[in-house]
């Protein structure tokens, strides 16, 4: 945990958010979750708006913030000779209540009472026993009180969300601390991760030796690792094939430090230890994206802009392959670079890798006078918000040679005509290629977390596998 002044001060800034409305706060922590039966559980993984507001990284604690009294109490039950046999002595309540600057306790059966006829402010649940939990405090349906994915949850309190956005989007400079050292864990894993690479390895002992990393120095993965010479799918997670030459691998993955702060990155590596002709190609115009994407994130700019200028840019350079046809400016505004990079930009990242999703990713990730638009690729943007110092953003251009989708558009005639199909065939086996860095904006533009940057340019990374 940090000192107990920052989880005050975090508080009393979300409640000078909240001046006029009436009411109580809830905040529901995270349970055990059961694997296979009550006493084999998951990992265990504590709520980040909990961790935010809260700090207290143990199972089944609740807190009120009681918005006209200005009282703070948080609910939990001390450990009974049952729980020491199995788990050892545990601090009391109260002492962790003190240790982040509460002074009233109550147990965890009080939460009930404490609730009942008041108007309560939630945010969107997203753990099963949560969901339960508050739908039967406040009365309503589990569906009700669960994030319900862009839009978020309908029941839960917007002026709450609200308040909890605005605060987590701008890092302080210990969270930032926290996101550079977790940067640095990514770093060695990814590290871990190229130098492993070799023709006739099963994928799995590469995801294998990373992911050890993580655990050895920090709390694990910051997401399930996508490592695999299918680039084109984007969250393939299945790791038994056998590293084959010729190859590109598409390695995304991140780290979670033990204060629970994320990395994600991205890195994309030829098997064989050299690019292609067709690889470098694709691979010099996404690095390119990235290198723009970067030099354009300053406080101020849109990052749907940003999207944009990048979109522009790649099909410039795939003009110029013969992959398209068409003024890139007005095929970007019509959505033809969705066909290479049906994803987004980037999205915002800090307690969770992609941070606040949970309260509606349409909420965090876009200005009130944004909407979201229907082109594929550009709508599946959960970063657009204007940026202001002290956003973490990730950058992660790519491009993917996706034959079902390729074919789709031919054969609807999405394109408008514009798309050299005959001329995509030699990629049907290509796979795909992503880059990503992890971003905070400064005040006079940006800097990428962690003490040093993977290596990304060509020749970099040519060079790197050349001493792997």
């Amino acid at each position: 945990m940090f000192e107990k002044e920052v989880y005050i001060a975090r508080r009393r800034a979300l409640t000078e958010r909240l001046a006029g409305e009436k009411g109580v706060v809830l905040f529901l922590g995270n349970v055990e979750a059961p694997a296979q039966y009550k006493d084999n559980c998951y990992k265990w993984r504590q709520d980040s708006s909990w961790l935010y507001f809260f700090g207290i990284d143990e199972p089944r604690f609740a807190a009120t913030i009681d918005l006209e009294s200005g009282d703070e109490t948080i609910y939990a039950d001390d450990f009974g000779i049952d729980d020491i046999i199995w788990m050892g002595p545990m601090p009391s309540v109260r002492s962790q209540a003190e240790a982040v600057g509460v002074g009233r306790t109550a147990p965890y059966s009080a939460l009930r009472e404490a609730v009942r006829g008041r108007k309560v402010h939630f945010l969107p649940t997203s753990r099963y026993y949560n969901a339960m939990l508050m739908s039967s405090l406040l009365g309503l349906t589990p569906e009700e009180v669960t994030s319900s994915g862009k839009k978020g949850c309908a029941k839960a309190s917007r002026p709450l969300v609200d308040a909890v956005i605005a605060l987590r989007l701008v890092k302080e400079d210990r969270e930032i601390a926290q996101l550079d050292d977790a940067c640095a864990l990514g770093y060695e894993m990814h590290t871990a991760a190229r130098e492993s690479i070799r023709t006739g390895i099963v994928e799995q002992e590469i995801v294998g030796r990373m992911e050890g990393v993580t655990l050895s120095k920090g709390w694990g993965v910051s997401f399930a690792t996508i490592l695999t010479q299918h680039g084109e799918i984007f969250h393939c997670h299945s790791h038994d094939s056998v590293v084959e030459p010729g190859r590109l691998m598409v390695i995304d993955a991140g780290a979670e430090n033990n204060m629970h702060y994320a990395s994600d990155f991205t890195r994309t590596y030829p098997t064989s230890g050299r690019f292609s002709g067709m690889q470098r190609d694709i691979y010099q115009t996404v690095y390119e994206c990235n290198e723009l994407a970067f030099g354009m994130t300053r406080p101020g700019i849109a990052y749907r802009d940003v999207h944009l200028a990048v979109a522009e840019h790649m099909l410039d350079n795939l003009g110029q392959l013969g992959l398209v046809s068409g003024n890139p400016a007005e095929m970007a505004a019509d959505g033809i670079a969705g066909l290479f990079m049906p994803h987004g930009l980037g999205h915002n990242m800090g307690l969770d890798v992609h941070d606040m999703e949970d309260l509606g990713e349409d909420i965090v990730g876009y200005d009130p006078d944004q909407s979201r638009s229907p082109q594929l690729g550009l709508g599946s943007l959960r970063m657009a918000r204007r940026l202001v110092s002290g956003n973490v953003v990730t950058d992660e251009p790519g491009i993917y040679f996706i034959p079902d989708l390729i074919r789709l558009w031919k054969r609807e005639r999405t394109d408008g005509g514009r798309v050299n199909y005959d001329k995509l065939e030699p990629y049907f086996n290509f796979g795909g290629i992503r880059l990503e860095d992890d971003v905070l904006v400064t005040a006079d533009g940006a800097r990428r977390l962690g003490p040093k940057r993977l290596p990304i340019a060509p020749d970099e990374v040519e060079a790197a596998m050349s001493k792997d």
